[in-house]
């Protein structure tokens, strides 16, 4: 399989991309669903951010080097990564906080109903985020399982808030037909794409989307931390009103009015001050990205998520797959279910062989194709033939948990 794999890496149209991001000597990374690679033009560009517009310029740069307009800017960049218009996306805060601006305002837009449906297990700050709601009488939580979530959808129902792709399994919701469901029944979607916004095709605009969120960490490689980005349509952009009024998204920050009026874009979806480092980074991930393009990035993933598989069994390993058999019915990962998959994945990373880990018993591999080889994946079957057969994982100091994992 390994030859095989060379000649795949010969010919593919990708390959050259590797060169451009920092991948350790030695280390076969499966762990960019979770935090991507760093592009090699980062450090430089954060050091002119830091020496020259913050070193040199100080608060000039503010409207010198554009600083103002950063979170729209960047925005703009990730809008045709996920199927949005450049007015209909701003890069700001977190997942969680930009989840709580939504859900708030899709409450808002829905007077007499304060039902948010969402599914058992999905990512827990979506749930946490209606919970904290429900604490504070403004929200009601409903958890149903996937294939029950059309039923469920009656004349309470607000917002359905979904994950596009399952964080644990890489599991894909059909957007188009749920997010038309919801509005047969009066509700409003918020799509949470953390884990497909820049590794597979999403077109928010084709089907109707009403919000989303995403992360800037993952698939865009903006490094940890880095800002999320928030979606509103374009035809609820002057109805939406998010409940955490800073002063970023006031129609006239420096006005320095008593009185609160929304910006009358996007740009209402700001609450501080934005972190000026995160959002340099973030932009030279998203530029990447989008220079390589999406569709290539999500056909590379399915064949090289294939081409593990086939690895795998060639090298007779015996894993429970959670994943989708069908690679166009999953994200960018391949999830395995084993008893003892934290002591396994700690194996495997000792070896150099980075995947992850998710409680109780799920050993998850993304698959971030800018940067990984066919060659890779031949490698990574390898090790994980040898960790299973060799009783390796069973090492004391394999089993015992660590706080991050």
């Amino acid at each position: 399989m390994l030859e095989r794999a060379r000649v795949l890496d010969a010919g593919d149209p990708l390959a050259q991309f590797r060169e451009r991001f920092e991948v350790p000597e030695g280390v076969i990374y499966l762990d960019g669903n979770s935090l991507g690679c760093l592009p090699k033009a980062t450090p430089a560009r954060l050091e002119q951010v830091v020496r020259e517009e913050w070193g040199r310029d100080l608060i000039r740069s503010w409207n010198s080097a554009g600083w103002i307009d950063l979170p729209a800017k960047v925005g703009a960049k990730i809008a045709p990564l996920i199927g949005a218009q450049s007015h209909e996306v701003i890069a700001c805060d977190s997942v969680s906080v930009n989840l709580f601006k939504l859900i708030s305002a899709a409450l808002k837009m829905r007077p007499g109903r304060k039902v948010v449906l969402s599914e058992p297990g999905n990512f827990p700050t979506d749930i946490y985020m209606i919970e904290g709601l429900e604490n504070q009488g403004l929200a009601e939580r409903r958890l149903v399982e996937r294939g029950k979530l059309v039923e469920a959808l009656d004349g309470d129902v607000a917002l359905l808030l979904l994950t596009h792709a399952h964080y644990k399994t890489g599991e894909l919701f059909d957007m188009t037909a749920l997010t038309k469901a919801a509005h047969e029944a009066g509700a409003l979607v918020l799509w949470d794409l953390s884990h497909s916004g820049g590794a597979l095709p999403v077109d928010l605009g084709a089907c109707n989307a009403d919000f989303a969120v995403g992360c800037g960490y993952k698939y865009l490689n903006g490094g940890p931390g880095a800002p999320a980005y928030a979606f509103v349509a374009g035809r609820h952009l002057s109805a939406t009103e998010q409940p955490l009024s800073g002063w970023m998204g006031h129609a006239a920050p420096f006005a320095f009015s008593d009185d609160y009026e929304a910006a009358p874009g996007i740009e209402r979806l700001l609450c501080g001050t934005p972190g000026i480092l995160g959002l340099a980074a973030l932009e030279v991930g998203v530029d990447l990205i989008a220079e390589i393009g999406v569709e290539q990035l999500y056909a590379k993933s399915q064949a090289l998520s294939e081409f593990l598989r086939q690895c795998l069994a060639e090298g007779g390993v015996m894993l429970d797959l959670v994943s989708p058999a069908d690679p166009g019915a999953r994200g960018s990962q391949l999830s395995f279910r084993h008893e003892e998959a934290y002591a396994i994945c700690q194996a495997l990373i000792a070896r150099g062989v980075i995947g992850d880990f998710r409680d109780p018993d799920i050993l998850r591999f993304g698959f971030a194709p800018a940067y990984l080889r066919f060659a890779d994946m031949a490698e990574a079957a390898r090790h994980v033939a040898e960790v299973l057969e060799s009783g390796e994982w069973q090492k004391a100091e394999f089993r015992e948990r660590a706080a991050v994992t």
